[in-house]
Order: structure tokens, then C-alpha cells, then sequence
């Protein structure tokens, strides 16, 4: 009998990209197998059109859990697999019953680097790749291939259309900017962005800002700025319109956020920027044509995913890096 598996990862945008090198493992291992996935709503198209998955469940916050480990407990899945290993994952395994598998978050290595900058973590694997030891039962093995996103015809035709009602990537080369983060100390600072995209316009390069609602004044200021040939998508979009500006754009530059995935996802090399974080934690572009910028400071890391200040007050981690250095590392990314 072909195997019935369940997946569990509500958050976030990257980690749920980094699923899916797993998912397309297991549907080429198993091809009749039947793969659930429960993640939040707001990221289940992340998901809802990759053809190696069955059923994608959406929750939302404030929905029961209780309700959805019972109805989840109703079906004999042969193989549970806990990809989020947080409290509510555990919660939902708790009404769900039956046996799981997780992977290692190495929590206690992190929180020690994070504390004292001895670096204990003898693991250096990516997390999309560690997430294959919740998958041990089932003989699957990392391929080496990219994170997936599939895009759909009605977003490539929007995306398409916005870019040509602004002029942008007709005649020049199109870059994308995503300044935005969900914590201060992963935002490059503004002054950075705006020097960039002077010297990209002055290359001979289109722009556009992608984010999300919460970027709108950032991206707004920055298109003010930068004039006629720089636009902001930013709150515009949702997920596949986003992928759809990125997959047309030649490279993207980005902090270590969910948007950096979302562009290696459809195949668009980029530059991170890594400030309060490290590459040790398993999230650096994934198989990607990419190049990580960041500086070796006694300081880093200071956080597991950012925070609302520099503990320091200094933000050197981000404020060292400079434009031209981005620069010359678009310059040199592979096609």
C-alpha cells in the first residue's frame, strides 16, 4: 500500500520553501503516495500548486487546534512528520495521536553561539536538508537540487503587466530590491537601499521594490527617490505575484528573509545581506546562485531570527556593508 504522509510546518514563508527538496524527494520515491501538508492559511500558496503534493491544509490562528488534531487523528496516515518542532506542532501532535518523527533545530548549539560565540554545532547541514531525518522511514535522500515554487499562468501574466505599465526591464536590465524584514536588525539601513539603487539607475538597471504591506513607506521613499525608473510593488502582490517580479528579474538583493527564498525558489540568483545571523543556522540560499555578504564581527550572532534593536547600538553587522560591495557581488553573480 502506497504511504499516507503528513507534513507540519505553519511558519514561515522560507522555512516552508525549504520543504520542498523533501516533498520531491518523496513523490519521486513514492509516486502513489499520498503527502498532506498543514500550514498556516496565509502561506498555503506557497504550496497549493506544487505538483508533488496531494492536499494542502490551511490553518488559521484562532481556529481550534484541538478541531484539527482530532480530524487529522481521523485519517491513518502511515508516516506523521513534524517539520516545525514549536509548541503548537507539539499541541496538534498531542490531539492528533499517533506516532512522529522530527528533525534536529540543534536549539541548544544555537542559544550557546547566540550566548557566548563558541560554535558547538558539529551538524553544518542546511535545513532543508536536515528536514529529511523526520522522512528516515521512508528512503529518501537530498538530489541536490534547488527549492521549488510553482507559478501560475494568471500570476506570470500580472506580474508581466504591472512591469510593462511601468516600462521597467523593456529595454534595460531588471533588478529587484527587497528591503524589508519582520525585525530591524536584518533591514539593511534605508541610506544603504538608496545609494544602491543610484548607482544600479546609473548602470543602466530597472528596479523594483517587493515586500510586503508592512513595506509600503519604506519601498514608497525609496521609489521617490530614485525616479521613473525605479518602482514599488510592495503590499501590491501577494506570494505568486511577488515570485512572478522575481522570476522575471535578473538578480534580487535581500536580507536573510523569506523573500531571498521565494527568488532562489523560481530560479533568480541573489545577494544576501546576513547581519545578526549566521550561515551555521542553516539558512543561506539553498542550491542556489547566490552569494552571501557579511561581515566577521566578535558580535555575531546576536539572534536566532532578529530583533527590534541592535544590541549594541551599532548595527555594524549591516551598517559595514556598503553599496558597491552589493554591487560588484551582482556584478559577479553566474546567470
Amino acid at each position: 500500500m502506497p504511504p499516507d504522509i503528513l507534513l507540519v510546518r505553519f511558519s514561515a514563508m522560507g522555512d516552508i520553501l525549504l520543504m520542498t527538496p523533501l516533498l520531491r524527494a518523496l513523490r519521486q520515491r513514492h509516486p502513489e503516495a499520498r503527502i498532506t501538508v498543514v500550514t498556516r492559511a496565509v502561506f498555503a500558496p506557497l504550496l497549493d500548486r506544487n505538483p508533488r503534493v496531494t492536499e494542502v491544509i490551511g490553518w488559521a490562528p484562532g481556529r481550534s487546534l484541538r478541531e484539527l488534531g482530532a480530524a487529522l487523528g481521523r485519517r491513518a496516515f502511515t508516516h506523521r512528520l513534524d517539520l516545525h518542532g514549536g509548541l503548537r506542532s507539539r499541541m496538534l501532535r498531542w490531539y492528533a495521536g499517533g506516532r512522529w518523527s522530527g528533525y534536529p533545530k540543534h536549539r541548544v548549539a544555537r542559544t550557546v553561539l547566540i550566548k557566548t560565540r563558541r560554535n558547538f554545532y558539529r551538524d553544518l547541514r542546511p535545513v532543508a536538508e536536515r528536514y529529511f531525518d523526520a522522512a528516515r522511514g521512508l528512503d529518501v535522500r537530498p538530489d541536490g537540487g534547488p527549492l521549488e515554487f510553482f507559478l501560475a499562468a494568471p500570476a506570470l501574466a500580472a506580474g508581466g503587466e504591472f512591469l510593462a505599465r511601468n516600462g521597467l526591464g523593456v529595454t534595460r536590465q531588471l533588478l529587484a530590491l527587497a528591503p524589508g524584514a519582520a525585525h530591524f536588525t536584518k533591514r539593511w539601513p534605508p541610506h544603504h537601499w538608496k545609494a544602491l539603487v543610484r548607482l544600479l539607475i546609473a548602470g543602466g538597471n530597472d528596479v523594483v521594490l517587493v515586500g510586503g504591506p508592512a513595506d509600503r513607506e519604506l519601498c514608497g521613499a525609496m521609489a521617490a527617490a530614485g525616479g521613473e525608473r525605479v518602482v514599488s510593488a510592495a503590499g501590491k502582490f501577494n506570494i505568486p505575484g511577488t515570485a512572478a517580479l522575481l522570476k522575471r528579474a535578473r538578480a534580487l538583493v535581500s536580507g536573510d528573509t523569506g523573500v531571498m527564498h521565494l527568488a532562489t525558489a523560481v530560479g533568480t540568483p541573489v545577494v544576501a545581506l546576513f547581519g545578526p545571523t549566521v550561515e551555521a543556522f542553516g539558512f543561506s540560499p539553498y542550491h542556489a546562485k547566490a552569494a552571501v555578504l557579511q561581515r566577521e564581527l566578535p558580535c555575531r550572532p546576536c539572534s536566532s531570527h532578529g530583533t527590534a534593536a541592535c544590541p549594541l547600538k551599532h548595527h555594524r553587522c549591516l551598517q559595514d556593508l556598503q553599496p558597491d560591495q552589493v554591487l560588484e557581488a551582482l556584478r559577479r553573480l553566474p546567470r
